[in-house]
């Protein structure tokens, strides 16, 4: 690990200690961004570029997914060192570069730390593998083989097929939760902990605001090796793996969410408390993802924020669905807090995996910048960008290919930035992208939608805008959720201001009751239905109602 010489920091987080809270985090995937040097894979240059646009938008941070040194087997989260950065994304200077211009125009910046696991040619794992009695033999999850040769437990991957890969050098097994380049790092070892605090230490110190921690449930594993139980079909409808990997067929009470996670998030939160710095875990799990993120995020010595993956999920939400949701949240995570995504890296874009219409779109942005918590769009998703098609012989993505037909893999969320209508390759670069540029999403390049006052571009700054406008919506309290039909409705208050909120989410007109006292309706430059609340208020599929009562 070479640990180069930080720079002085350029921001003080800690005159705003709660700056993340009801946030809004723009997620920059680095290869697909902008390509400075036309190689044609984005880089730390081509998002410094840029950062112009982002800052448009009024968001309050940017998340930037993994640029360290890497093989790139897993495009990135496969990290062979934590503390410097790939050729491929530019140098350490170019992250200060980019670090700098984006602290100038009023963003934090978020780096991806995959700390569960690390790349096989990391010199960790290098060392680790030659023998048992090497300093770091133990840094990894190693395992005897059963009897008959075969791997210690049923533990699944969640690329496929089983969880251990077998090393001949050792005559063991090592762990490995994604791809078998990918051993698992051994928490219980308190050397691997000090030495992951200090990576977080490094970026730190280097001037970083935050960090999105990459499956962070997946950081301990039952030592005991137990087997999973099998989990019943009844169950398997929430998933974070395709349909077609049997990893969905099990409960993963042994190989995640452990409790020892708890002490070493902790540590972590300890060393970020000195920066002001906040951190958003992702919560790997379909069947407990939003009892861990209250578990991760009680109190004030844990994780600041994480996101579960309700609203990453195929099938779009019913307001039924989201008052489910909601009062689960309120039931196991009253004391923590959310960070809500529709759309990231990992899934299929949401106007394509839902279906929606412009007006569904954009009815939805309102929702999520309207409900408690703080919110991630994905780069694209201002421009409403639908999943891009990508033929198999042009896929990049291990996963699409493993399990195509049936799962296309995450290729198709992952395509070029369209920046310009009429360019070869709309504005990445000056050469063949590393992945196809979609021409649908040429159409809806940035260039063509800053001349259109009703694209979705201004309509996403305009959302963003209201967020931070009305303080009761970002960081107020939520009433219950209550769904009537497609209905949903509730109320966000904030030093005596009540704002009331009415989505229809159905395929049906809705009718909003008449409410007692003296409410204003806003934000008609979102769409939203201008009426007195004194009468009852009828609302068509996809529209929606925002008033607000002042205080007294």
């Amino acid at each position: 690990m070479n640990f180069k010489t930080q720079p002085v920091r350029t921001v003080d987080n800690r005159a705003q200690p709660d700056w993340w809270r009801g946030a809004v985090i723009y997620q920059v995937y680095p290869r697909s961004y902008q390509d400075s040097n036309g190689d044609g894979i984005g880089d730390l240059k081509g998002i410094a570029q840029r950062l112009p646009h982002i800052a448009s938008l009024g968001v309050d941070a940017i998340w930037i997914s993994p640029f360290f040194k890497s093989p790139m087997k897993d495009f990135g989260y496969d990290v062979s060192d934590y503390c410097d950065v790939d050729l491929m994304f530019g140098t350490l200077a170019d992250f200060d570069d980019l670090l700098d211009k984006a602290h100038k125009l009023g963003m934090r910046v978020m780096v991806d730390l995959v700390l569960s696991h690390t790349s096989d040619q990391h010199p960790w794992f290098q060392e680790s593998c030659q023998d048992h009695k090497n300093a770091k033999s133990d840094w990894y999850v190693w395992a005897e083989p059963k009897p008959d040769g075969t791997p210690p437990n049923n533990w699944l991957s969640i690329f496929g097929g089983s969880a251990w890969h077998w090393d001949g050098r050792r005559e063991q097994y090592y762990l490995h939760n994604f791809l078998t380049s990918q051993p698992d790092l051994n928490f219980h070892n308190e050397e691997v902990q000090n030495a992951l605090l200090d990576v977080a230490k490094f970026w730190l110190k280097r001037g970083v605001d935050g960090f999105r921690l990459d499956t962070i449930n997946f950081y301990f594993h039952d030592q005991k090796l137990r087997d999973n139980p099998p989990l019943p079909v009844k169950r398997r409808n929430a998933t974070i793996a395709p349909r077609v990997n049997p990893y969905n067929h099990q409960d993963h009470q042994y190989d995640k969410n452990q409790p020892e996670n708890l002490a070493f998030l902790r540590s972590l939160r300890s060393v970020m408390e000195p920066y002001g710095a906040a951190a958003v875990g992702e919560v790997g799990d379909a069947q407990y993802g939003l009892e861990i993120l209250g578990q991760y995020t009680a109190g004030d010595d844990l994780m600041h924020m994480c996101y579960a993956f309700e609203f990453l999920a195929n099938a779009k939400p019913t307001a039924s669905d989201v008052e489910t949701v909601m009062d689960r949240v309120d039931e196991v995570a009253a004391d923590g807090w959310s960070c809500w995504a529709f759309s990231n890296h990992d899934t299929v874009r949401h106007p394509s995996r839902w279906n929606l219409s412009d007006e569904g779109l954009k009815m939805m942005t309102v929702l999520m910048m309207c409900w408690r918590g703080s919110a991630c769009i994905y780069q694209g998703e201002e421009l409403g960008l639908p999943e891009a098609e990508v033929a198999f012989e042009e896929l990049q993505d291990p996963y699409g290919i493993e399990f195509w037909p049936k799962f296309k893999g995450r290729d198709g969320c992952r395509t070029p930035m369209p920046w310009e209508t009429q360019s070869e390759f709309s504005g990445f670069g000056e050469n063949k992208p590393w992945l196809p540029v979609s021409p649908k999403h040429m159409e809806m390049a940035v260039d063509r939608q800053e001349e259109d006052p009703d694209a979705i571009l201004h309509h996403y700054r305009r959302a963003i805008r209201f967020r931070h406008e009305n303080p009761a919506l970002r960081s107020g309290t939520q009433s219950p959720m209550k769904a009537d039909g497609g209905l949903l409705i509730f109320t966000r208050e904030h030093e005596g201001e009540t704002y009331f909120c009415a989505f229809n989410l159905g395929d049906d007109v809705a009718t909003v009751a008449a409410q007692t006292g003296s409410w204003q309706s806003i934000g008609a430059d979102l769409g939203s239905v201008q009426d007195d609340l004194t009468n009852p208020v009828t609302l068509n599929p996809w529209q929606f109602l925002i008033a607000m009562k002042p205080k007294g």
